[in-house]
Formats: structure tokens, C-alpha cells, sequence
């Protein structure tokens, strides 16, 4: 395996939805937005084997104190590699001095998140209005 982090944009919305349609993301139904989303992103990482696209992260953020994580996949058939880790790692060199970090967590990625240090918010409590089905 020959993987590599990247900040580039030029990925093809092919690659996109099938990332996004093995891991059984909602958004893959809504291919032009989602593209759109990421690449109109403060950040976007991507991970790649070879020429594979892999996994993907973005980051929406006021540039100077606030981010918010709304994306971060990785192909199942490379899940547990560390690829997930390595794209938050970017996040950080990038992100990591911001005052306020945050993501929605649940299921399995919540022991992801907290072994790459992020914890509960206090008492809040995540709300949102969402039109997908995999929560």
C-alpha cells in the first residue's frame, strides 16, 4: 500500500460517490451538492492508494478560531488502517491551534474521535434537521 494525504481538488465525482456509496452515505444520492460541498470546503483532505481514491475529510471554518469537521470516510475494505488517523493528523497540523474544534459523532466513530482527542462538549446536546437515514 502506497498511501498518501493530499489537499487537492481535482477529484473526480465518480470517485466521490463510489467512496460514498461504500460506506453508505446519504449524500452520495445528492452527487452535484455533495461534490459542490466538498469542493467549496475551507479544507479538503483526501487519501489515496496510488491513483484509489480512499478516504476524504473536509473542514468549514471561519479561517481563524472556529472549525467544524462535517465529513471524514474511509473505504471499508481499508478501514482500520490508519488512514482515518492520518487524515485528521492534516486536520491538525492545520486546525489544531483553532480555539474551538468541532464534529457530530455517533456510533463507532465516537471511540475513533476520542482516541484522536476529541471529548464531549459539556452538557450540549448535537440537534439538526437531516435528511439522510444511516444515523
Amino acid at each position: 500500500m502506497n498511501i498518501t494525504i493530499s489537499e487537492r481538488r481535482d477529484i473526480l465525482l465518480d470517485d466521490i460517490i463510489d467512496l460514498y456509496k461504500a460506506n453508505k452515505w446519504s449524500a452520495a444520492n445528492m452527487p452535484n451538492e455533495l461534490y459542490n460541498a466538498l469542493t467549496s470546503s475551507h479544507s479538503l483532505f483526501s487519501a489515496w492508494d496510488n491513483d484509489k481514491l480512499i478516504g476524504i475529510g473536509n473542514a468549514i471554518s471561519d479561517g481563524y478560531l472556529v472549525v467544524y469537521y462535517p465529513h471524514l470516510l474511509v473505504h471499508p475494505n481499508y478501514q482500520g488502517k490508519g488512514i482515518g488517523q492520518m487524515i485528521v493528523e492534516k486536520m491538525q497540523e492545520k486546525y489544531g491551534n483553532f480555539h474551538m474544534q468541532m464534529l457530530t459523532a455517533d456510533g463507532k466513530s465516537i471511540e475513533f474521535y476520542n482516541k484522536a482527542g476529541f471529548v464531549k462538549a459539556g452538557n450540549t446536546q448535537s440537534m439538526w434537521i437531516y435528511k439522510g437515514d444511516e444515523h
